[in-house]
């Protein structure tokens, strides 16, 4: 059996109609996507030195049937957001004649949704990757490989094919340090996906992953993928270091983000390590403002604490904070609307993905849900027709105790309240004041310099001369930024930026929810059918 073979990778679309799809913003500094595919170029470093490696991300490329037929097996996969392009891939595969091997997590956590593909890896590919190799190259052509949970030595990852990516293409480059979360939030597919014990990446592993990226010339933003970087205080707190002594010594040519949970607040050495070592912001999955919702949902790491003086002791590093929150929890009540957008106005969180409730796969809520009967028979199936597959638009897959049009409303006055720009650009006003950057995230002078001006000098270009809307907004915040806290320009632009996103974003979600509301009034919903109770 020869062993050239020639792969084609394929990212799918993430469905439109998304928070995270910041098209509008990424135009703004010449990009076409937020970010590129890093488990698909992950997936090409395992594979073996003979085997041919194209991409193709359909966010930012078009996929020709020459590009398919020309391949001997295709290689895609993703998140629940991407399934229905994942699927449109595999039937193109399919006519074609070629192979096509699905991976990912929402192949993990609903394979049942992807018995057309020839292949299906599932869990991560480190450990079942080789199996698979050794079976096409002995010329099998269908198959399941399956790997063991939380088994992977991620120590073993070796840096991914960051050369197969067009830099030009997206707004950041993304690197992963670690795998897994500590809590046990019901909601979270994390730790079902890769447990509870994070299992990090060496500090000499993930240097050489920066390095990686700095001799293909790229400078500006790369995000740790993590899904809680704190998870391993430990570790992380050994790695960051040497972190900030790569940075310095090459001139600091990344400026960092990542996820984290709220106990970062309570680690103020943590934090200046943070700062030191070009972290400038931090998703943190707030959720709620009531105890008792926090409590219940297993999120005990948000209670016993002032949540808003929290999210500022995360600006006093000179991070700022975009927060997660939930509406259609079982024990909120009629005031979650205000308690939420209150808080959101209190922490100054100019960038707030709130979102609705979504059960799913594999989670402890999921579980529940249909343990009482109340779970939506096509809870994971992505929405096709209507492309809204992020749960903005897309949530409550599952009988709700509220009534659901109360809950919808109150989402809409959290959305309406918080997205209307007097509203964002007063929290971002806010934020200013607070940040300290004193840190390297203030010094301009630093090796990515030159595409830093060249990306704030198209931002504003782009927004004073297209989006005029925004025009009066960015000149009064840049005036304000001058004189309050003029190293804060920066981050206040990049605010300032995906607010030409959230802004139509928040309208397109009030038309949507409007939408629902009125068809369950009118008696036009149709209720779902329901997974049988266990």
């Amino acid at each position: 059996m020869p062993t050239d073979i020639n792969v084609l990778m394929v990212y799918p679309r993430f469905q439109a109609g998304s928070f995270w799809n910041y098209r509008s913003t990424c135009e703004l500094v010449g990009a076409k996507y937020p970010a590129p595919p890093l488990g698909l170029i992950t997936v090409a470093a395992m594979l073996p030195d003979s085997w041919s490696v194209r991409l193709i991300d359909r966010n930012t490329d078009t996929l020709a049937e020459d590009d398919i037929r020309s391949a001997d097996i295709v290689f895609t996969g993703g998140m629940l957001p991407q399934q229905s392009d994942v699927q449109t891939i595999i039937a193109k595969c399919r006519s074609a004649g070629v192979p096509v091997v699905v991976g990912g997590p929402d192949v993990t956590s609903s394979p049942e949704q992807y018995g057309d593909a020839d292949f299906r890896v599932l869990g991560e590919a480190e450990e079942v990757l080789p199996r698979f190799i050794a079976a096409f190259e002995r010329g099998e052509r269908a198959g399941t490989f399956e790997a063991e949970k939380f088994k992977t030595d991620v120590t073993q990852t070796p840096v991914p094919r960051f050369d197969l990516l067009n830099f030009d293409n997206y707004v950041q480059v993304n690197v992963q340090y670690s795998r897994g979360c500590p809590f046990t939030c019901e909601f979270c597919d994390i730790i079902e996906l890769y447990g509870r014990k994070p299992r990090t990446k060496t500090n000499a592993q993930i240097l050489r992953e920066l390095q990686a990226l700095y001799d293909l010339g790229y400078r500006g933003h790369v995000d740790f993928v993590d899904d809680n970087l704190i998870g391993n205080k430990k570790a992380v707190k050994a790695f960051l270091p040497e972190l900030i002594a790569w940075q310095k010594a090459h001139k600091h040519p990344f400026e960092l983000s990542t996820e984290a949970s709220l106990n970062l607040a309570d680690d103020k050495a943590l934090l200046t390590m943070m700062q030191q070592a070009g972290f400038f912001v931090v998703f943190i999955g707030i959720e709620s403002p009531d105890p008792d919702v926090l409590t219940a949902t297993r999120k005990k790491q948000n209670t016993r604490r002032d949540i808003a003086a929290s999210v500022r002791k995360v600006y006093e590093a000179g991070i700022f904070v975009v927060g997660g929150f939930i509406v259609g929890f079982d024990e909120e009540s009629d005031r979650v609307a205000d308690e939420i957008a209150g808080l959101i106005e209190e922490a100054a969180v100019p960038v707030a993905m709130a979102g609705l409730l979504y059960a799913l796969p594999t989670t402890q809520l999921t579980r529940r849900l249909a343990a009482q009967g109340r779970l939506h028979a096509e809870f994971d199936v992505a929405d096709p027709e209507h492309q809204v597959g992020d749960q903005c638009t897309a949530g409550l897959n599952f009988e709700t105790l509220r009534p659901r049009a109360e809950i919808l409303a109150d989402y809409r006055k959290v959305i309406a309240r918080v997205y209307a720009p007097e509203a964002y650009f007063a929290r971002l006003r806010k934020l200013v004041s607070l940040l300290d950057m004193s840190g390297p995230n203030g010094d301009m002078l630093n090796a990515r310099l030159g595409s830093d001006l060249k990306k704030l000098g198209r931002l504003i270009w782009s927004i004073t001369r297209k989006h005029p809307a925004h025009r009066s907004h960015l000149w009064r915040m840049i005036g304000h930024t001058l004189l309050r806290n003029p190293r804060a320009l920066n981050p206040m632009l990049q605010m300032v930026a995906l607010y030409v996103h959230l802004g139509p974003f928040a309208r397109f979600v009030l038309e949507q929810i409007d939408r629902q509301i009125a068809e369950i009034e009118s008696g036009a919903w149709q209720r779902p059918a329901l997974v049988a109770a266990e």
